[in-house]
């Protein structure tokens, strides 16, 4: 299955069932390299329409201290970018469905070369890549190596965002349009859905794929309350500290579980 149908399946199927994507992040390697797999299967058991993997990365200015300290742990044990990929493969023996975004920062992806990072990426089973310091001004050689294996680049839209930037982010938009809530950096404690709203009201008017909201979402209410006016919510930090310190990979698998759960049923049941 491609890329661009992964994406376009699952969110087709939500719009028909009148339900939300419930796409949770957490770091690969973290809380252990053996659980990376076994997490995203068991996220996926517990009601997640997509998966963002985080790639850890040295210097992830735009994560706040609990996925900073996760990507600290995740590099020190050698996730690095081929154990990435691996484990989307291996997530790829069993679940051919479930769209998967890697989301980390633009070095090793230089490092590697947008060509064949793309190439790489789309071969283990990776749908689209967030790259949060690429600017979408500065991503055409990006887009084109990407567009050239049939990987999304998925962007970020923020509070912040003028209007003739978002014109532009709607236009080139891929997989979905990510949108931060607030300005500031992950798992902060300042959400106000309201607000956020009429932002996300607007994008998703313009929008040529899905608008999904992410930043300072927790827990169910707080899941609830933002995908009321976006097609789904990401749920990132909360998750990692869940995961945290879990002895095996099947303690994080449970943990992580145990997490999304309720999630997916407050959105069901607020759609």
């Amino acid at each position: 299955m491609s890329t661009m149908n992964r994406f376009e399946n699952t969110f087709t199927r939500l719009r028909a069932e009148g339900r939300k994507a419930l796409i949770p992040f957490f770091t690969a390697g973290d809380p252990a390299l053996e659980a990376t797999v076994p997490v995203m299967h068991a996220l996926v058991a517990a009601g997640a329409d997509a998966i963002e993997l985080g790639v850890a990365f040295s210097d992830p200015m735009a994560d706040g201290p609990v996925i900073q300290r996760s990507s600290e742990r995740a590099l020190a044990r050698g996730a690095g970018t081929a154990y990435v990929f691996d484990c989307v493969r291996r997530f790829r023996q069993r679940d051919a469905d479930t769209p998967v975004v890697l989301m980390g920062y633009l070095n090793p992806v230089e490092i590697h070369g947008a060509a064949r990072y793309a190439a790489e990426a789309v071969a283990a089973g990776v749908d689209g890549v967030l790259l949060v310091d690429l600017p979408p001004e500065e991503a055409a050689s990006f887009q084109d190596a990407f567009d050239a294996a049939g990987l999304a680049l998925v962007m970020l839209a923020s509070p912040t965002t003028t209007d003739e930037r978002a014109a532009m982010l709607c236009a080139k938009a891929q997989g979905y349009l990510y949108y931060v809530s607030y300005a500031g950096v992950t798992g902060a404690d300042h959400l106000d859905a309201g607000v956020a709203g009429q932002r996300l009201a607007q994008l998703r008017a313009a929008a040529r794929v899905p608008v999904v909201a992410g930043f300072g979402i927790k827990d169910a209410a707080s899941a609830a309350a933002m995908a009321v006016d976006a097609d789904g919510v990401v749920v990132g930090s909360a998750l990692v500290a869940a995961m945290a310190g879990a002895a095996s990979a099947d303690e994080a698998a449970a943990r992580a579980k145990a997490f999304l759960a309720p999630l997916r049923k407050a959105l069901d049941a607020n759609p």
